[in-house]
C-alpha cells in the first residue's frame, strides 16, 4: 500500500482552531513567573474542587484521534478495532464509576435496573460527555434488553471515517465505559453499539445493553 492509500486511510480529526488570549504588557519571563505561582500541579488538586470542570472539546477530539489512528494500526479489521475500542471504553469506565462514587458519598447503591440504567442515562452521561444521553428504552421483543440513544454522540462528531471502513461505530468505546459501570455495579451485561441514523441526526447511536440471567433473577426477587 503507498504512503498516499495508507494516509487516505487513516482517521483524522476535523481541524479546529483556537486563539489564544495574548497577556499585554507582560515579558515572557514575567508571564511564566507569573504563571508558576498561580498554577497547581493536578495531581495536587482536590477531586471534589475539580467536579464542575470540563474538558475542551478541541483536547478530547485530539486526544481521540490519537488514540484512534494509535489502535487502528495495530489492529486487522473493523471488529478488531471496535473490540479495542471498547476495551480501552471499558477501562476508563472503571476509573469513571470510582470517580463518582468518591464524590457522591451520599449516593444509595442502586440495586434495581431501572434504577441503575438511569444513574448512567443522566449522571454518567453528564460527567463524561456534558449532556444526558436523549433516550433510555426497553425493547419490546425481549425483556433483557435496553438501550440508552444518543444523537450527536461526541466520539464521532469530529471523526471523519474513510469509505474503506464506513462500517466503523466508534460508539464502541462509549459502550465499553457503560459495561465497565454495570459490571462495576454489580449489573453485569454485555454492552455493544450500534449507528441508528435519521434524517436530523445521521450520526445517531444506541448503545444496547443485555443483561445476564442472573440481574433478572434477581430483579424478580425485588418485586
Amino acid at each position: 500500500m503507498s504512503s498516499s492509500a495508507s494516509a487516505t486511510s487513516r482517521l483524522s480529526v476535523m481541524s479546529m482552531a483556537a486563539s489564544l488570549p495574548s497577556v499585554g504588557g507582560y515579558s515572557s519571563a514575567a508571564s511564566s513567573i507569573y504563571a508558576k505561582r498561580n498554577t497547581t500541579n493536578i495531581l495536587e488538586r482536590h477531586l471534589n474542587k475539580t467536579r464542575g470542570t470540563e474538558v475542551s472539546v478541541n483536547a478530547f477530539a485530539f486526544l481521540f484521534s490519537e488514540m484512534l489512528q494509535y489502535t487502528q494500526k495495530r489492529v486487522n479489521g473493523i471488529q478488531d478495532l471496535e473490540r479495542k475500542l471498547n476495551e480501552l471504553g471499558y477501562r476508563v469506565g472503571i476509573r469513571a464509576l470510582d470517580l463518582l462514587v468518591w464524590r457522591d458519598k451520599n449516593s444509595k447503591r442502586e440495586t434495581r435496573v431501572l434504577g441503575m440504567l438511569y444513574f448512567i442515562h443522566t449522571t454518567v452521561w453528564k460527567t463524561m460527555f456534558g449532556k444526558q444521553a436523549d433516550s433510555l428504552e426497553k425493547s419490546t421483543e425481549n425483556e433483557d434488553e435496553y438501550m440508552i440513544s444518543d444523537n450527536d454522540p461526541m466520539v464521532s462528531k469530529f471523526i471523519s471515517i474513510p469509505k474503506d471502513v464506513s462500517q466503523l461505530n466508534c460508539g464502541a468505546f462509549m459502550a465499553g465505559i457503560v459495561e465497565a459501570i454495570m459490571d462495576g455495579c454489580q449489573f453485569p451485561s454485555r454492552v455493544t453499539a450500534h449507528t441508528v441514523p435519521i434524517d436530523s441526526f445521521p450520526l445517531r447511536t444506541t448503545i444496547l445493553i443485555k443483561l445476564d440471567r442472573e440481574v433478572l433473577d434477581r430483579e424478580e426477587q425485588l418485586k
